[in-house]
C-alpha cells in the first residue's frame, strides 16, 4: 500500500517533451482535435464506439468531481472568488469550467441560447437575428439578411424574438430592436410574411370584412380583448395594437392622414403600414398577424 505522506512529498514529475508547445495551443485547435477524433469514431463498430464514449464520460465525471472538491475546499478563502473570475477570462479555462458545470452560463449566453431556438425559422426566410448587447434588465437585438427592413419584421420581433427571450430569460424585461442597414437582402429571397405569422395555426380570429374598409381607411376594432388599429392599403391590411409605444395610451381620436396616425396625448406619429414611430425611430407599434381569406380579415394576436 502506498504511503500518503510519501505521495504528498514526492518530487514533482517532469513535464513530458512537447508540453510547452501544448500550452500554447488555443481553444479552437484543441476543439478541432476533439471533433476529428469524434468523426473518426463514427465509423467504428457500435461496441467499440460505445466503449470509447463510456470511457470519455467516466473521465469527464472524474474531472468534474475533482473540480467541485477543489473549489469546495477553497471556497472559504476570501481571494477565491476574484481569482476564479480572473482565471475564467481565459477562454480555455472558461470553456472547461462551463463544460463541467462549475460556472453557470452568463446572461449573454442564455439570451443567445434563446435566440438559437428561433434562428431555424428565421433562416427559412433568409434572415437572422444578432444579439447586440445585454445590460440587465434590457437587451438589444438587430435583424440581419431578409429580416432587416422586411415589412413583416415587427411581427417577427414580437411573436418570435421577444417571446423567445421572455420565455427563456425572465430577467430580461426590455427587448429593444436596433436598426440594421436596411434593404432586406436580395429581392429573390425576401418574404414579406413573417416566419411567425402562423406560429399558432389555430389562433386566427375574424375581425371584419375586407369590404368594410375603404382603401387607406383605418378603423379601431376589438378582437380577443384587444383594441386594434386596422388599416387597408389596397388589398393589403395591417393590424397594430391600439396603444402608443410611448406610454401605452390608446390612440382613438388621433389624427389619421397619409397612412399615418398621431397619438392625441403626446404627438408621437406612426406609420400605419410598417408600425414605425416617425417621432422616435427606436420604438414601434405592436403588430399582430393578419391575413385576408376571401373577404374575411383575420387576426392572430401576439402577446
Amino acid at each position: 500500500m502506498s504511503d500518503q505522506k510519501g505521495v504528498a512529498n514526492a518530487a514533482p514529475i517532469s513535464a513530458p517533451p512537447g508540453a510547452a508547445e501544448a500550452e500554447e495551443r488555443n481553444l479552437a485547435a484543441l476543439l478541432s482535435d476533439i471533433a476529428a477524433l469524434e468523426a473518426l469514431a463514427e465509423h467504428w463498430p457500435d461496441e467499440q464506439r460505445n466503449a470509447a464514449n463510456a470511457r470519455v464520460k467516466a473521465v469527464e465525471q472524474l474531472n468534474a468531481e475533482g473540480f467541485r472538491r477543489l473549489i469546495r475546499q477553497l471556497k472559504g478563502h476570501p481571494a477565491l472568488g476574484p481569482a476564479l473570475r480572473e482565471a475564467a477570462t481565459d477562454e480555455l479555462v472558461y470553456a472547461v469550467l462551463r463544460r463541467h458545470g462549475i460556472l453557470k452560463p452568463s446572461l449573454f449566453e442564455r439570451v443567445e441560447a434563446a435566440l438559437e431556438t428561433i434562428r431555424p425559422m428565421l433562416d427559412s426566410h433568409g434572415g437572422d437575428v444578432e444579439l447586440v448587447s445585454v445590460e440587465p434588465p434590457a437587451c438589444e437585438v438587430r435583424f440581419l439578411g431578409a429580416c432587416d427592413g422586411c415589412p413583416a419584421s415587427q411581427l417577427t420581433f414580437y411573436a418570435g424574438v421577444k417571446k423567445a427571450i421572455q420565455d427563456n430569460v425572465p430577467e430580461i424585461e426590455e427587448i429593444r430592436q436596433v436598426r440594421g442597414l436596411g434593404g432586406g437582402g436580395d429581392a429573390g429571397t425576401v418574404h414579406f410574411t413573417s416566419p411567425f405569422a402562423s406560429y399558432k395555426s389555430d389562433s386566427w380570429s375574424f375581425v371584419a370584412k375586407l369590404g368594410d374598409l375603404a382603401e387607406d381607411e383605418t378603423k379601431v376594432l376589438d378582437a380577443g380583448g384587444h383594441s386594434l388599429l386596422v388599416t387597408r392599403f389596397a388589398d393589403r391590411v395591417t393590424i397594430f395594437e391600439n396603444a402608443c409605444a410611448h406610454m401605452g395610451m390608446a390612440m382613438d381620436g388621433g389624427d389619421i392622414a397619409d397612412g399615418r396616425i398621431t397619438c392625441p396625448y403626446h404627438g408621437f406619429e406612426y406609420s400605419l403600414e410598417s408600425g414605425e414611430c416617425l417621432t422616435a425611430p427606436e420604438v414601434q407599434l405592436q403588430p399582430h398577424g393578419v391575413r385576408v381569406v376571401g373577404d374575411r380579415i383575420e387576426v392572430q394576436l401576439t402577446s
